[in-house]
């Protein structure tokens, strides 16, 4: 990493990096942080999890395309990651395919906006504190290496 900015890792399209700064901005405009790509004990990636002041957990899947949700079936294992599931999608996704149980964000480059909020299905004490000690570390050690990039590595 260099600067500020996390180097892309080319596994995003443009509208997929456009939603995902979308939905960073709405998320801290709501009170949230969100740190993207997070690696969960499961192993998957999550787009993007996000906690609040209180300590709830979300995580934001994105589709940028209908072939990207139709070929991707993983999104619901995030469920046992999170307090709240949802997708973000550009304005122009065909929404009506998505699940009604998860909720909806529509996002561009510039902001987003809730079309439906994500239920909420509490973590487990201890669930909860093993993800929040991950994430606590993860963001750390990106931050970390924003100003020693010498010290770059996988998140922990």
């Amino acid at each position: 990493m260099t600067g500020t900015t996390p180097k892309p890792d080319g596994r995003q399209s443009a509208t997929a990096l456009a939603v995902q700064r979308g939905v960073l901005r709405h998320l801290a405009a709501h009170g949230w942080v969100g740190i993207t790509e997070f690696a969960l004990a499961s192993g998957r990636r999550a787009d993007v999890l996000a906690i609040d002041g209180r300590g709830e957990i979300a995580i934001i899947e994105i589709k940028s395309s209908l072939q990207d949700f139709r070929s991707d079936g993983k999104w619901p294992e995030y469920r046992a990651f999170c307090d709240r599931l949802l997708f973000a999608v550009p304005a122009d996704f065909p929404v009506e395919v998505l699940p009604q149980d998860v909720g909806l964000l529509l996002a561009d480059g510039f902001g987003a906006a809730q079309m439906r909020e994500a239920p909420r299905h509490p973590l487990a004490p201890a669930t909860r504190k093993a993800l929040t000690l991950r994430l606590a570390r993860a963001a750390a050690s990106r931050l970390t290496a924003l100003h020693d990039p010498a010290l770059l590595r996988q998140d922990l």
